[in-house]
């Protein structure tokens, strides 16, 4: 067997963790569902210490998607990332014959590179431009061919391994910081999810099924909704004003968080049954904080020895000011759920607060509450 064969995720034949059954992860969850709302945001760098789930929640993510989950090992070659022309078949049939390489048999699907800052920098690069373009392009002996590679990008790191460049880092459109919960109830709620799933993984997966259905049609809607969302001349001058006062380099956070603001907008009001083109949508401000918070911090360090993350408080009072330069055209709705279309706003979306200590979560329930934990309405039962 080759080592550095990629593994696939084969659904019929090996049962996989549900993304709805993950419990104190809601950040990492929303994370990937907008960026597979929108794969041009750029992909998603988790990073974490070993043993936070990080593996078991993109697999989850691949059954929900058109494609399939392709691992990159760290030993790859180029040739077998990128894909290559042979040569011989062009000189004798006049003809190019492409090779197809990891990133188009990621094209749909996941492409998961565990330990992404052990991956060599030339290889990264080509990685994230075909993430950024949604096409993978080979060139050789003056002959070059493109093809269409449309992936979900995810990179998982251990920083006590080491970091990425900046450089690199910049271009990874997303980043969470993933720990494990500290509160005894979530702890031993996520060892009994993880032990009844291995006693009987298909008694286990029956238990969510419904959930999972529910995510999948919202995950459906969200992806018709995006047509229907605009991004103003008043939102987009909030995020280039947060950006400019974060100080960050480059203009890729204020494409990011555009993207992601209209992601989340989409996710958002999909999870209030908004049928597409009843209605304008518009971006509120929790859509922009919420790109914000995961578009941010790793674009903030100078070095590799500054501190990754985002003061909060700081978000709030730059907003503040983005709000008081580019003020709403219109009132906006005290709540987002009204511009949504709802009477029920215990459903609404919303970004679970790490800081806050989470309650002892349901039975059943996919993960605890707390926070902002209205944004972790599709992984827990209604």
């Amino acid at each position: 067997m080759d080592k550095n064969a990629p593994a696939v995720q084969d659904s019929v034949h090996q049962q996989v963790f549900p993304f709805v059954a993950i419990v104190g992860q809601e950040r990492l969850q929303l994370a990937l569902i907008l960026t597979a709302l929108v794969p041009e945001i750029g992909g998603v760098v988790i990073r974490g210490e070993k043993g936070t789930a990080k593996t078991t929640t993109v697999r989850a993510l691949a059954p929900f998607l058109d494609g399939r989950l392709v691992n990159l090992p760290l030993g790859a070659t180029e040739d077998r990332v990128v894909g290559s022309i042979d040569v011989e078949t062009v000189l004798t049939t006049g003809h190019a014959c492409f090779n197809p390489g990891l990133l188009s048999e990621a094209d749909g699907g996941i492409l998961y590179v565990d330990e992404i800052n052990l991956l060599p920098d030339h290889l990264v690069d080509s990685v994230l431009d075909a993430a950024a373009t949604g096409r993978v392009v080979v060139e050789r002996d003056g002959i070059s061919h493109a093809a269409t590679s449309r992936f979900v990008l995810v990179g998982t790191m251990n920083p006590e391994e080491g970091e990425l460049r900046p450089q690199l880092l910049d271009r990874f459109g997303l980043a969470v910081d993933v720990t494990a919960s500290k509160e005894p109830s979530v702890r031993a709620e996520i060892v009994a999810r993880r032990l009844a799933f291995d006693a009987d993984s298909d008694s286990f997966v029956a238990r969510f099924v419904s959930a999972s259905e529910e995510l999948r049609a919202r995950l459906g809607l969200a992806g018709q909704l995006l047509s229907d969302i605009c991004l103003t001349s008043t939102v987009l001058g909030r995020i280039a004003s947060l950006c400019a006062e974060f100080d960050v380099d480059g203009m890729r956070a204020d494409l990011v968080i555009a993207r992601t603001a209209r992601a989340h907008a989409a996710w958002r009001c999909a999870g209030h049954g908004v049928e597409p083109g009843s209605c304008a949508i518009e971006i509120v401000d929790e859509d922009i904080k919420v790109a914000a918070e995961m578009a941010l911090p790793h674009r903030r360090r100078r070095d590799p020895f500054d501190e990754p993350g985002l003061d909060t408080n700081q978000l709030d009072e730059a907003f503040d000011r983005a709000k008081e330069e580019f003020p709403d055209e219109t009132p906006q709705p005290d709540n987002p759920e009204e511009q949504a279309g709802t009477d029920n706003p215990a459903d609404a979306p919303d970004t679970p607060d790490a800081s806050e200590t989470p309650a002892t979560p349901e039975p059943n329930g996919p993960g605890e509450k707390g926070g902002r934990a209205n944004q972790g309405a599709p992984f827990r039962r209604p």
